[in-house]
């Protein structure tokens, strides 16, 4: 049978679907922040990691470095047949972008911070992390938006950030997906990303303000989706196994 892992950052994100599978919380190495929920369905074994919080500020670790260690986790624990980075992220008017709209990463994750203008790091840098091939499918199957996902360590977007993302055709601006996808790589585990829309980017209410209204909005749309995007990808694995 499947075992599908989901990592995401926020509680407030991944509560919503940690209740609507009845997942329990799995113990791991305590000295770490990563906290981790197992639920069984139909002798499948979906796994959640989450971020954890912050020690000394006690806030939700987002960013790109708390995703590494959260991967690494749950791959090196439950050798996962796929890794789902889910979670909420900003989009764009310009793309006709909506509130609570769901996206689908396709064809790559990239990075659009990690400028590097060394001759062989620039490529690097960016990373164009592929997706799982079936991915295209999975959005179709929940009618789902598909685009470029991009990753930085910020919130807002600078003027040479919004000169990178035009240029990587970001459709999706988020805070973890290119290193959940590195690590994934590494491991040659099928990587798949899914966001649910908090903030426009370019509109004219700051973004942190946004985020902050449509947060409960999109986590519950994120918790609709997931269930279905979960088992899907459960059967698309056991189908492949016989």
């Amino acid at each position: 049978m499947a075992t599908i892992a989901v990592i995401m950052a926020m509680r407030a994100e991944a509560g919503p679907l940690i209740d609507e599978l009845g997942a329990a919380r799995y113990g791991l190495n305590p000295s770490l922040p990563t906290q981790v929920f197992v639920a069984e369905r139909s002798g499948d074994t979906i796994v959640i990691g989450v971020n954890g919080v912050d020690p000394e500020h006690q806030v939700d670790l987002v960013g790109t470095e708390p995703a590494v260690l959260t991967t690494m986790q749950v791959i090196e624990h439950w050798q996962p047949d796929v890794v789902i980075t889910a979670g909420t992220a900003g989009g764009w008017s310009r793309s006709a972008a909506q509130i609570g709209d769901v996206f689908v990463a396709w064809p790559h994750v990239v990075r659009h911070d990690r400028r590097i203008g060394i001759e062989g790091f620039r490529d690097y840098g960016i990373g164009r992390h592929r997706v799982w091939t079936h991915s295209e499918e999975l959005a179709h199957h929940l009618d789902a938006r598909k685009g470029v996902v991009t990753t930085s360590n910020s919130l807002d977007e600078s003027d040479t950030d919004r000169e990178w993302i035009l240029a990587l055709d970001g459709e999706v601006k988020e805070m973890e997906g290119a290193a959940v996808a590195w690590v994934c790589g590494l491991r040659g585990t099928p990587f798949v990303g899914i966001k649910t829309i908090t903030d426009l980017v370019d509109h004219p209410t700051p973004t942190a303000e946004q985020f902050l209204a449509n947060l409960t909005t999109a986590s519950t749309r994120l918790s609709e989706v997931l269930p279905m995007a979960i088992q899907w990808c459960a059967e698309r694995v056991n189908a492949a196994s016989y």
